[in-house]
Order: C-alpha cells, then structure tokens, then sequence
C-alpha cells in the first residue's frame, strides 16, 4: 500500500496540489487546470481513507469512492478539464486501485458516464487505451470487457456504433486465462496437419509470429537464451508451436531453417484463427502459455521472462 499511496500523493501534487484554505480533516483537492478554456478549471477533490483503514481495505474505500466529487452531469466537464490530467486521473484508477476482479467496479463507472455521449465516449477511449491495446501495461481483458459490456448495451450507441464494441467484445472473451484455450488444426512444412488439442506435454507455448518480424526474432533469441527454457524444450516438458497465421507462405518458408528443429513450425491454412474470431491477432507476435489441458495460463504476452517466471512457479 505504500506504492499506492505514493503514486495517490503524486498525483495530487501533479494535478496541482491542495487548494489553500482546505479543511485538513476533509477531501484532499486536486487542482486540474485547463489553460485553453475561459470557463473555471475544475477542482477535483480526491478522498482520503480513513485512518483506521488498512491494507487492501484503505484500496477498496479509494476505488469505492475515488469518483465520489466527479461531476459526471455537468455537460461543460470536458471543456473544463484537462485531458492529460482527465487520463492520469483514470490510469491511478484503473492501475492501482482496480483488480481483474473489480468488474463491478468498472460497469459501475461506466454507468456514471453514461450521463453524457461526449464523457461516456472519452472513458471508453481512455479504457480502451489503457485495458485493451497489446503493449499497455495495464491491460486487462476482465476489465476491459466489463466495459464493453456497457458500451454494447448502452443506449447512447446505435446498431453502427455498437459493431467494433461488439466485435472486442467476442474477442476479449475468447481464450480468458483458466479457461481451455480454443482448438484448432496447424499446418506443417510437408503439408500434413494436427491439433493443438493434439499436442501433448505438460506445457504448450503459442508463439504466433510472422517471419522476419525484429520482435518475433527477438523472442525467438530469449527463449533460446533461456537455459530454464531450453531444458524443458530438451526434455518435452513444452512444446513450442510457432504459427504463421496469414495466407502468403513465400515468406515463412524462407525462413524455415531459422527455426529450431524443436520447435513444431506451422502455418494457419485458410486463416481460420481469424475468420472464426478463435484468436485475437490485432497485434503480432503473441506468447499463449498452455497447461497439459490446454489451459490458459498466460493470454497474448511477449514478455519471455514472464513465460519462465510463471512456469518456474508451477514447479
């Protein structure tokens, strides 16, 4: 909780510090300023906890109230407020005082913004950057589907507006972390096909690549690097698939021989991963981490070491 609050006290002072003349007993007041706009700047006061709160109680009182003194009716509030300051606001949010769990949370809020089209659509925006784009730390696909959820039922959308929401929505509900991963037939080099159901090891690593992608080969290098790694390929404890899943083959056999003569080289005949929306592809490479059942243990990663660190644990 000490980082918490570190970063709660840093993004008071950045926001513009406390107001003179405060209560020192009541709500800590952020300043956030907006020098393009001749309307008042909005003042945003933040809660304090209790001191009698303490550990993951002090989070759940923050996340329960952090949004308390936001005016979400008032239709001038996004001329009125930085949007610099409106996303560093929600990024404390979402990156220290929610948790996969908190979906409630996250439907809740959404639901105040529902107050204006204008404000509903800005959080979605800042909750789609933050939760959804491949190289946020912050992602979520718990969060981020709660969200969703709302933007999808929401009555400030039309049909139109509701396809690309609908359509993250499938997405992010595929392949969640614990459950089976979605089955699918890979092609080989010599054109015979398996499943990944098929395959059978303790573990299963996804790595869909496309060839000659400097992060694809950089991953490539950290998983030959990994003594840890190498010594569970050695021993068919994991089993690396690496599949190729577009339609123009000229590149991925040049660089077949590339490949470690372990790992299982593969291609997606008639891009099925995509056209059945069994796979989220919209950024490449991508690391699914599979237990012996093909469950997910770690969903759309590139991180090598977070592979290591996870497997390591489960020995």
């Amino acid at each position: 909780m000490r980082q918490l609050f570190l970063l709660y006290l840093l993004l008071l002072t950045a926001c513009g510090g406390p107001k003179q003349g405060a209560s020192e007993q009541g709500d800590a007041p952020t300043v956030v300023r907006d020098t393009t706009s001749r309307e008042v700047p909005f003042q945003l006061r933040l809660p304090l906890p209790p001191a009698d709160l303490e550990g993951d109680e002090q989070r759940i009182f923050l996340r329960d109230h952090y949004w308390d003194n936001f005016p979400f009716a008032d239709s001038t509030i996004l001329r009125r407020i930085d949007s610099l300051d409106l996303m560093r606001l929600y990024m404390v949010y979402v990156g220290q005082l929610l948790t996969p769990a908190d979906t409630a949370a996250m439907r809740h809020l959404m639901q105040q913004a529902s107050a204006s089209k204008p404000l509903f659509e800005r959080f979605h925006q800042m909750g789609e950057l933050l939760l959804y784009d491949p190289n946020s730390p912050m992602r979520s696909d718990e969060l981020y589907g709660a969200l969703l959820e709302q933007v999808v039922a929401s009555p400030l959308y039309d049909a139109y507006e509701r396809l690309a929401p609908a359509y993250d929505l499938e997405l992010v509900r595929q392949n969640r972390v614990g459950e089976p991963a979605n089955d699918f037939r890979y092609t080989l080099f010599d054109g015979t096909s398996a499943s990944l159901y098929a395959l059978k090891a303790p573990y299963t690593l996804l790595f869909i690549s496309n060839p000659g992608c400097p992060m694809c080969r950089s991953i490539c290098e950290q998983i030959g690097e990994s003594p840890y790694l190498c010594e569970l390929i050695e021993r068919g404890e994991l089993r690396v698939l690496m599949l190729y899943p577009d339609e123009d083959l000229s590149d991925w056999y040049a660089h077949r021989d590339e490949i470690p003569s372990s790992w299982i080289y593969a291609y997606d005949k008639g891009m099925l991963l995509q056209r059945n929306r069994l796979y989220d592809l919209k950024a490449i490479p991508s690391l699914y981490l599979l237990d012996s059942r093909k469950r997910v243990m770690l969903k759309d990663v590139v991180d090598v070491a977070l592979v290591e660190h996870t497997l390591l644990e489960r020995q």
